[in-house]
This record gives C-alpha cells, sequence and structure tokens, in this order.
C-alpha cells in the first residue's frame, strides 16, 4: 500500500486503497458460509438434528455397509454413529462439512465392528458389492473359474489380515472407490490409503503362496 504522492488528497488517496481493498476482497476465498441447521444442531435443536439425520442417513448406511458388509450390521451401526454425532454436537464446527465429519464417525465404529467380528469369528469381508444386499462377511463372489477350495483359503487368508488393511483393500479394490474418497471416509491422507492397499496385497501374497496356492 503506498503513501499518498505529493499534491494527492488525502481523501482522493483513502478512496483509492479502500477500492483496491474491494477488489482484493473479490478474488479472495470466502469462508464455507454455515447452513442454519448446523448451526441449531451444534446448539443443540433436536429439531436441526433430526432435519440432518433425514438428509444424511442413508449415505452413512452406505459408507458403513461397503465396509461390514453386513446389512443388518450396518443399521445398526449407522444408528449408534448418530447417537455419537448427537453427544458430540458442541464441538462439530458448522463451517465445515458435516457430512465429511459424521463418514469419518461412521467408519471408525465400522472398523471397530470388524475388529470385533474378527476376534470371535475370523473371517474377512471379502464379499459381493456391498451397494445393495451386502452378502455375509466370509462370503467370497462365486467364480466358475476357481474351485471351492482355493475360494476358501483366500478368504481364510483375508481374514488374518489387520482390519485396517481389509478396509482399505476392500474398499479400494473390491468396491473400485477412488482413493481421495476412501481417504475422506477412513480419514487417513491418500498416500495412507495407497500404502494400506500395498501392505494387504502383499501380505495376502505371501499367505497364499505359503498355502500352495500361487497369486
Amino acid at each position: 500500500m503506498k503513501p499518498p504522492a505529493a499534491g494527492r488528497g488525502k481523501e482522493e488517496w483513502r478512496a483509492s486503497v479502500l477500492n483496491d481493498i474491494s477488489m482484493m476482497s473479490a478474488f479472495a476465498t470466502p469462508q464455507r458460509p454455515a447452513d442454519a441447521r448446523l448451526e441449531k444442531f451444534a446448539a443443540g435443536d433436536l429439531a436441526a438434528f433430526e432435519s440432518i439425520f433425514r438428509e444424511y442417513q442413508g449415505e452413512v448406511y452406505r459408507c458403513i455397509v461397503r465396509i461390514v458388509r453386513d446389512s443388518a450390521a450396518a443399521e445398526d451401526l449407522t444408528l449408534e454413529t448418530f447417537w455419537r454425532i448427537w453427544r458430540a454436537r458442541a464441538r462439530f464446527d458448522p463451517h465445515r462439512s458435516f457430512g465429511a465429519w459424521a463418514k469419518r464417525i461412521a467408519s471408525n465404529l465400522a472398523l471397530d465392528s470388524l475388529k470385533h467380528q474378527k476376534g470371535s469369528v475370523g473371517a474377512g469381508p471379502l464379499a459381493g458389492t456391498g451397494r445393495a444386499e451386502a452378502r455375509p462377511p466370509h462370503e467370497m463372489p462365486a467364480d466358475p473359474a476357481m474351485s471351492r477350495e482355493i475360494r476358501e483359503k483366500i478368504q481364510s487368508a483375508f481374514g488374518q489380515l489387520p482390519a485396517k488393511l481389509q478396509v482399505a483393500a476392500t474398499l479400494a479394490l473390491i468396491e473400485e472407490d477412488p482413493y481421495d474418497q476412501i481417504a475422506e471416509a477412513l480419514g487417513i491422507s491418500v498416500n495412507g490409503v495407497k500404502s494400506r492397499v500395498f501392505r494387504a496385497v502383499r501380505m495376502l501374497r505371501k499367505k497364499l503362496t505359503r498355502m500352495g496356492i500361487e497369486p
């Protein structure tokens, strides 16, 4: 910002500066405007929360069912997600994306559920697409060229992977979701997703080799 030149009136200089500021503001990146419902929700308005629930419940359910591969479990976890969202309302910033925040909570819940499932059942989520009616977590899509014995071995090997690697591999390789969407859902970077998928594939190859199956 230059000082007024010699012979230039103060008011003229002031008007010029204000004009420059106005032009710079026009090119500045504005802050995300807050949704009035989100502000009310953060303040504890139950009606606003119910409206948000109706809008986002389908999106949250789809996020969960792709991970747990079980529609009934996904319905329960969807309700649990929104219960936790309501309890955490005071910590939510209305200027941020509600969908991204909700999916992160949902993904953490789904991942915890998958870890518990691994501990009690020991099976992985190598199943169907999960976009409609999800198959049981232990069931793998039938392949006419693959014997039942080989399918069972692959399922067993996949089920032995750490839960975080299972989820990343399922979303990236089976669901074929974009890496940026997976990263947003899991609350990690795109490079973090790539690393988990790489580690999952490498571990799976080693396990299959030990089982006598050449990947």
